[in-house]
């Protein structure tokens, strides 16, 4: 088993009564468990239009999330990517429905128009107002007779849920919710399929590329297309939605499909804004989690060209955690510097010779970011290599401000730009070393004294010491054998670098935190970051 359940059939009904007890009281169940799962407004009391929609589970937090004040009134939940019944529908028609009557807002799948549909002329039958409307906002398949309902649904909701909450009555939400749908265009894309419960993943999705145009139940897309980053992803998206779009103001809502971190989908924000669709987008809703596809590693746009009553609509505050609210995009706001902050860079110098060494130590770094990323990832998080490479990335762009021709100078400009373009503990240290060094070169040292002088201030502040399990178990020894030369610092730095593979714990840095089992055997990459870049200065 790799998901947090425990029986495929209880899913659905722990994570409803999980839901509701996480509450704060907000929200009730009607009984009926397992059959019926309806979740509905604890405070509700029948006075205005009541709000349905619901269907398969495996959304989260759709339907039932968004199950609150300004929004739905209650939400009908079926079993994994499966439509509820229709005396399930029935009854949360029946158990919030007074006077003023009820909206369904169903999403344009069979199952879900047949139940929902069914169970509305019931309903009727029982003498209650019923209005129904069909979202069908997916643009990945233009030919098709009937377009699936997707994230776009979540804009129906709140505009309607809005109105309703407000005292508008049943023909009026029936409208606005159908000029929403009208409107409202999406598109998803992922790199993964999802991963149903209890079954076996589907993996159709071949490494490097992407699907486009894929439903929220994991249904094929319209093409899988190769995938090379998130500024690619976002513009073949736009693509797709461009075309349905007016000159007109919009408002997009960026969907989490389930697998995609927080920081990823921030990346997202970032492209989207850039596209050529960010000059009409005036309000966005999320990145956020939605409208998912359980753990899919994707994610959707929706986007629908705002009126003035509708943006009203979108920014009215909620409760729900779930709906993370519609924000004007503008650009970066960006703040000076504290005093005392301001990098004061020394005088820029040309020195080829000096350029051309530091460029080929720079590539060297790059070079081995993948391997080391790979060893780091045995010990530790997995990042050393790209910590490494961004910092060698960051001094070659570096290069022209760089006094090259001033070695006193070039090793605390060194310091300064690692301080400010590498992170981690890693980058703090490395800072402290150049500047140390050039500390000492002022005062006379030469090159391997200064060197030397900048790793006592680096284990001065650091506290890591030969055999710690650090870089400094193959720094310390390469730069104790450079007095006889390059090739005997590379031979002492590799085998530092080889020993620490033989320590079964770490004194210092993100490996100290690691078990023996998992450091045994596998070289340091800091250690092995130092072995390989003097094996390389070495050809």
């Amino acid at each position: 088993m790799t998901q947090f359940m425990n029986k495929r059939e209880n899913i659905v009904t722990e994570a409803i009564d999980g839901l509701i007890m996480a509450s704060g009281g907000r929200l009730a169940r009607l009984d009926g468990f397992p059959h019926i799962r309806v979740v509905v407004r604890a405070d509700w009391e029948k006075t205005k239009v009541a709000l349905v929609s619901g269907g398969g589970s495996g959304h989260e937090p759709a339907h039932a999330g968004f199950v609150g004040e300004g929004m739905l009134t209650a939400a009908v939940c079926g079993d994994v990517f499966a439509s509820p019944s229709v005396d399930a529908v029935l009854a949360g028609i029946l158990a919030v429905t007074g006077p003023a009557g009820c909206l369904l807002i169903v999403k344009n799948y069979t199952g879900d128009r047949l139940n929902f549909g069914l169970a509305a002329e019931r309903a009727r039958a029982f003498g209650r107002k019923v209005s129904m409307v069909i979202v069908d906002d997916d643009i990945a398949l233009p030919d098709l007779p009937q377009a699936r309902g997707v994230a776009g649904t979540l804009f129906v909701h709140k505009v309607a849920g809005y109105l309703a909450e407000n005292g508008a009555d049943l023909a009026e939400v029936t409208a606005a919710a159908e000029r929403v749908i009208a409107g409202t265009k999406s598109i998803g894309m992922s790199l993964d399929t999802c991963t149903v419960p209890g079954s076996v993943k589907e993996s159709r999705i071949a490494p490097g590329m992407a699907e486009l145009g894929l439903g929220i139940h994991g249904e094929p897309g319209v093409e899988q297309v190769s995938f090379s980053g998130a500024e690619h992803a976002v513009a073949a998206m736009v693509e797709k939605l461009a075309p349905a779009m007016t000159d007109r103001p919009h408002v997009a809502l960026l969907n989490n499909l389930g697998g995609t971190s927080v920081l990823e989908m921030s990346v997202l924000a970032y492209e989207l804004a850039r596209s050529a669709l960010g000059p009409k987008i005036k309000l966005m809703v999320g990145p956020a989690a939605m409208m998912t596809s359980l753990d899919m590693r994707g994610v959707s746009i929706s986007v629908y060209p705002l009126t003035a009553e509708d943006e009203k609509a979108l920014k009215a505050q909620t409760p729900l955690a779930a709906w993370p609210g519609a924000h004007a995009m503008t650009a970066p706001v960006l703040l000076a510097l504290p005093d005392g902050l301001t990098p004061i860079r020394p005088i820029a110098s040309a020195h080829a010779q000096t350029r051309d060494f530091l460029t080929k130590c720079c590539e060297i770094l790059i070079g081995m970011e993948s391997d080391l990323n790979g060893l780091d990832a045995k010990s530790g998080d997995g990042d050393t290599g790209s910590t490494l490479a961004g910092a060698a990335r960051a001094l070659i762009g570096a290069m022209d401000h760089l006094p090259l021709a001033d070695q006193t100078q070039l090793y605390r400009a060194i310091g300064l730009e690692l301080s400010q373009t590498m992170g981690g503990s890693s980058g703090v240290l490395l800072a402290i070393f150049f500047a140390a060094a050039g500390d000492a070169a002022s005062a006379g040292a030469s090159m391997r004294d200064a060197l030397w002088a900048g790793l006592e201030r680096m284990q001065e502040i650091g506290g890591a010491r030969l055999g710690d399990r650090t870089m400094i178990d193959a720094l310390q020894p390469a730069l104790e054998a450079l007095s006889g030369g390059l090739a005997a610092a590379t031979l002492a730095a590799r085998s530092g670098a080889n020993h620490t593979a033989t320590l079964k714990r770490a004194k210092a840095g993100r490996a100290a935190y690691v078990n023996a089992g998992n450091l045994e055997g596998h070289v340091d990459p800091g250690a092995e970051a130092v072995a390989r870049l003097f094996e390389a200065l070495n050809v």
